[in-house]
């Protein structure tokens, strides 16, 4: 089973826990984290976007000149594709990007997510994340003292106001709980920071 050290927020050793081999010790599988990525993020899309075919722009009802004897190509409405201020042809319409993965595949991707993180040594258990009040310079101190990449992710066992704000200000800085971690937000951030109490419920519930 793999184990890491806990530190505390100013990165001092003040423990060490063993980690679930089934969860932080899984095999990665590039297809499945590749499958899992593209499915995030095409049900991030809205779908919404929507063009004018020539059906639904005003005008164009009159005939620009008749069929014979002008020497044009022969039209039937100013509101076809080829006109200015006409339809669009094949245009995007609202739609649904929504992909469905099974619970197999979504755990395999969020195991392998967890353990490429552990194996690469990018990840770090930290005690307790709290804070008192809203102060992004206590976020910053405790990043710079556990040597956190640029882009970080900070994973709690429970909302907490405090350090969601304190976070917010911070560029490449993102929070989140236990419950509600992607597999997208785990491999996009270069240094995955978990709290002590949100490994031990990552594992009360996936473990099993």
């Amino acid at each position: 089973m793999p184990s890491i050290k806990v530190v505390n927020m100013a990165a001092q050793e003040v423990g060490e826990i063993t980690l679930s081999e089934k969860v932080f010790g899984a095999s990665v599988n590039t297809a499945v984290l590749h499958t899992a990525v593209r499915a995030y993020l095409l049900n991030q899309r809205q779908g919404t976007q929507s063009t004018l075919t020539r059906t639904e722009v005003s005008g164009g009802g009159k005939k620009p000149w008749k069929q014979k004897g002008t020497g044009h190509a022969r039209q039937g409405s100013t509101r076809a594709p080829q006109w200015t201020h006409g339809g669009v042809a094949l245009g995007p319409k609202p739609r649904s990007y929504r992909v469905n993965l099974n619970k197999q595949t979504r755990r395999a991707a969020l195991f392998g997510a967890l353990s490429s993180k552990v194996a690469n040594n990018e990840m770090i258990v930290v005690d307790n994340i709290t804070a008192s009040e809203y102060k992004t310079k206590n976020m910053v101190a405790m990043l710079e003292a556990l040597g956190a990449a640029k882009k970080s992710l900070i994973v709690l066992p429970e909302v907490n106001g405090f350090v969601i704000k304190s976070c917010d200000n911070i560029e490449g800085v993102k929070t989140t709980q236990w419950n509600t971690i992607n597999v997208y937000d785990i491999l996009n951030c270069d240094t995955l920071i978990v709290a002590q109490d949100a490994v031990a419920k990552i594992e009360e519930v996936y473990a099993r």
